[in-house]
């Protein structure tokens, strides 16, 4: 009984989360066609959040309807003298002088830049959300100094101290941050590593963790890890009984069980020891030469050597270029991502559907408000890019047709539009059903 009742409230905490991010990047979304739109002279009648029955609604002074919804999957900005909430053509008959302040009668560059409106504004929130993140994280210093201590287990000696300048591990010099992982093949696997540090002007050396531990920085949602329940900040002592020191070793153990499943000793600040049992999961991975490679995984990223580096403040336009270059890397991911499966490179089965976001989102809503605003980001980035495949019915599909009639001087004929708005429909469609099956029956 207790199970089921586990069972019922992590389900509601999931769809929460889910309905929640997806409001969020829907509002976002849409607002960016009703305010570009406003600014072009188009008349929005309904903004919604949701669709279905009304639950709450307000008009504005300029009679726009303002609501929320009961089905909260989406939702829509319906203009004037549109047939439907997805602006598929004019609907009834629109008194001739109020023709420009429809979707359909204001000029094409109007049209295009409302419909390109929605993914933009994805791609601001993405941008902002990233941005906001290196404002209030910072940015590393160029010397590798210390910053925050965190707790390690008690085997682990960690003699490092605030404001520490590091000048060496071992015999290793460090000038940079990448020389903290190129260290680590040239030193012997233990659980401490001297140290070599400037501290108040004197040089000494005392007793740290080793560069790589076996930290985990980052779980992957919907991943094996996360089903397991392991957490950021989790040290893995052991794997099926052998201690494990380095993060490496949990790779080769991973790697070695091919499939079989694990035993993990792990030690949780606050918690103490805990034990969890996993099984990796053949994923497709980029290769460093190109292409993809298949590897066992139970989506875990390595942690910090129980210290994070001394920052200093990111400023608006650094912090935007940051935002900008994070954003970009999961459009580019989605575009190599979709060719790959296009392609063969791939299966099938790294494409998900809607529980399979849904699960994702209320992971990264359970490891904290900072995973789950960062999760909102990676979303509102995919769904722009999703939004702007040149297929019918989505406001990419839209784009196309006003290049169309731009570069011909006139917009495609009524049957060609019904036909392959049809055509369109009936692909999104598949393409929801068939992320669905994965989500049911792909490992």
């Amino acid at each position: 009984m207790m199970d089921l009742i586990a069972q019922t409230g992590s389900t509601l905490w999931t769809l929460l989360a889910f309905f929640v991010a997806l409001a969020v990047i829907v509002t976002v979304h849409e607002y960016g066609h009703y305010i570009v739109g406003r600014w072009s002279g188009i008349r929005a009648e309904v903004f919604s959040v949701g669709f279905g029955p009304r639950l709450l609604a307000r008009t504005d002074r300029r009679g726009t309807v303002w609501q929320v919804a009961a089905v909260p999957l989406g939702g829509y900005v319906r203009f004037l003298g549109d047939e439907n909430a997805a602006s598929a053509g004019p609907g009834g008959r629109v008194d001739p002088a109020l023709r420009r302040q429809t979707l359909h009668g204001a000029p094409l560059w109007a049209r295009f830049a409302t419909l390109l409106a929605g993914p933009v504004f994805n791609f601001i929130l993405s941008i902002a959300i990233f941005g906001g993140f290196a404002v209030v994280q910072g940015i590393a210093l160029d010397e590798v100094r210390v910053g925050r201590i965190s707790e390690a287990p008690p085997a682990i000696t960690n003699e490092l101290q605030p404001g520490d300048r590091i000048l060496a591990i071992g015999d290793q010099p460090v000038a940079s941050w990448g020389d903290l992982g190129r260290a680590v093949g040239e030193l012997p696997v233990a659980s401490s590593q001297d140290w070599q540090v400037e501290r108040d002007g004197r040089r000494m050396t005392v007793t740290g963790p080793d560069p790589m531990p076996a930290r985990i920085g980052g779980v992957a949602p919907r991943s094996p890890a996360a089903s397991a329940g392991l957490r950021e900040g989790d040290v893995v002592l052991a794997i099926d009984g052998q201690p494990v020191t380095r993060f490496t070793q949990m790779r080769e153990a991973v790697e070695a069980a091919q499939g079989a499943p694990l035993a993990l000793s792990l030690w949780r600040p606050g918690l103490g020891d805990l034990e969890v049992t996993l099984t990796p999961r053949l994923s497709d991975l980029p290769a460093q030469g190109g292409g993809f490679e298949q590897r066992w995984l139970i989506g875990v990223t390595g942690g910090d050597s129980f210290f994070t580096p001394q920052t200093r403040s990111a400023g608006p336009l650094e912090a935007l270029a940051i935002g900008a270059r994070q954003t970009w890397g999961i459009i580019w991911s989605s575009i190599t991502g979709l060719w790959a499966m296009i392609s063969g490179q791939i299966g099938t089965c790294n494409l998900g559907g809607a529980i399979s976001i849904a699960e994702s989102t209320g992971q990264a809503a359970s490891a904290g408000g900072a995973n789950f605003l960062w999760w909102i980001a990676v979303l509102s980035a995919a769904i722009g890019f999703l939004n702007l495949l040149p297929i019918p019915v989505l406001d990419g599909g839209h784009l196309m047709f006003y290049t169309y009639e731009a570069v011909r001087g006139r917009p495609p004929s009524d049957k060609v539009l019904n036909v392959l708005t049809a055509i369109g429909m009936a692909a999104v469609l598949s393409l929801m059903v068939f992320g669905l099956t994965n989500d049911l029956f792909c490992p």
